[in-house]
């Protein structure tokens, strides 16, 4: 007896279909950055949440389960807002690997006097 596994799909807000069902590399590279910018932020998120101060007298685990739950819907919206960058900064690292694409600079270069080409003036 062999069971078949169907396609896994992405949890992301506004992601449809399965996972790597899209065509351009582009596109899932950008999931890929945002889903761990996500991941990034919820470990972030709850390690200060570990960090309280004070004994709250409201602390269950309920409480606490529903406090994860709100804490991974906020990082999944700060990864979608880009709020922190990580995603960009991982989309202009590996764009290069994609063929043909030149990373994106942040708009500044990186000697002083040079033009946007990289030529000094």
């Amino acid at each position: 007896m062999s069971a078949q596994i169907g396609p896994a799909y992405s949890l992301a807000p506004g992601a449809n279909g399965p996972i790597g069902a899209q065509q351009d590399p582009r596109d899932r590279l950008r999931t890929a950055a945002q889903q761990f910018e996500a991941v990034f932020l919820r470990q972030m998120i709850g390690s200060m949440r570990q960090a309280k101060l004070a004994d709250n007298w409201l602390d269950s685990s309920a409480t606490d389960q529903f406090q994860e739950m709100a804490d991974a819907r906020l990082a999944d919206s700060m990864s979608q807002q880009g709020a922190f960058g990580i995603a960009q900064m991982l989309i202009s690292q590996f764009e290069h690997q994609l063929g043909g694409g030149q990373p994106q600079s942040s708009g500044g270069s990186t000697q002083p006097g040079a033009d946007s080409n990289g030529a000094r003036s």
